[in-house]
């Protein structure tokens, strides 16, 4: 798949932050789309005739024996699977956290056994990770050969992965362990901004916990190359080579944005708001991508002040 136009895709977990920029974006490289999604139409407004949606949840197993997504996996030449609920939005009950992993797990197990059966299955997937793969750490660089973490966020991305790796013989796959993902429209990014914009905002907990980071345009092309390039295989962390420290954070956005950036969000307060869930902003890791330097993959936002400017900005890029 090195730069061939017409090549048929099928995207799962891709119709929320990062897909309204990965779908126009894949469609732009001449690709064609089947989108899984729950909802009915997440991209109606785009009309191409490139562009296939299906309304199901792939975490649940009676999805594969649908006739339409089965065929559109037997079609497909590549897989993208970002399917996952989100991690910080609420409170880690008992339930969220099965939740958290059974969406994860349930639909890349599903994918995976629906490929096995199939005489030719896609020629690569693309499947999502995360940096919480590693241990939380003030001081230590963690790079793609380094331990995974023992703590839940670790024991999902573990088993994520190895679900992912279980593809049948002839399937390339590549693993990508995402950073927290910069764009004005969701992610963390978009929740800090109201903030910031009221003049209110400020670095959260310490200040002192390690941010690695990817622009979300950059994420895009990342996908894009692994899906073409055959010389992607294996694991890399989807990181920007800057990672930096909440509180320099904090004063680059509130700089991009003219507004102070000096209150602190008390750790106590996120905790009680998300309970476990706020160990993805009260802790972190320096994550750095020794695999894509090697790789040769070129960011288009590699520093941190570019990146929030751009994430920011309302004209487009």
């Amino acid at each position: 798949m090195v730069g061939t136009d017409d090549v048929r895709l099928l995207l799962l977990g891709c119709s929320g932050f990062v897909g309204r920029e990965l779908v126009p974006f894949l469609l732009e490289l001449g690709h064609q789309i089947t989108l899984v999604s729950r909802r009915a139409h997440p991209f109606a407004a785009l009309e191409s005739d490139r562009l296939v949606a299906l309304q199901l949840d792939p975490a649940q197993s009676a999805s594969w024996q649908r006739t339409d997504l089965l065929q559109a996996l037997a079609e497909a030449e590549g897989v993208v699977n970002l399917a996952g609920e989100p991690i910080a939005d609420k409170r880690w009950s008992e339930s969220h956290r099965q939740l958290l992993f059974d969406s994860r797990l349930g639909t890349t197990a599903s994918l995976v056994a629906a490929m096995a059966d199939l005489d030719q299955p896609p020629r690569v997937l693309v499947n999502a990770s995360a940096v919480g793969y590693y241990a939380t750490s003030l001081e230590k660089d963690f790079v793609e050969s380094s331990p995974p973490g023992d703590d839940l966020l670790g024991q999902l991305c573990q088993r994520w992965e190895a679900a992912a790796v279980a593809a049948p013989a002839g399937c390339r796959v590549v693993r990508l362990r995402l950073g927290i993902v910069l764009g004005p429209d969701g992610g963390a990014l978009g929740k800090m901004l109201p903030i910031f914009r009221a003049g209110l905002g400020g670095p959260v907990g310490s200040g002192r916990q390690w941010m690695s980071w990817i622009h979300r345009h950059d994420l895009c092309r990342l996908i894009g190359a692994a899906l073409e390039d055959p010389t992607f295989e294996g694991v890399y962390n989807a990181v920007a080579p800057q990672p930096t420290r909440m509180a320099i954070f904090a004063v680059a956005l509130g700089r991009a944005l003219g507004r102070p950036s000096l209150l602190p969000v008390p750790g106590p307060l996120l905790q009680l708001l998300l309970g476990d869930g706020a160990q993805v902003v009260l802790q972190g890791q320096q994550v750095r991508s020794e695999r894509l330097q090697a790789q040769g993959f070129h960011f288009q936002y590699p520093e941190l002040n570019a990146a929030i400017a751009a994430a920011t900005s309302p004209a487009p890029r």
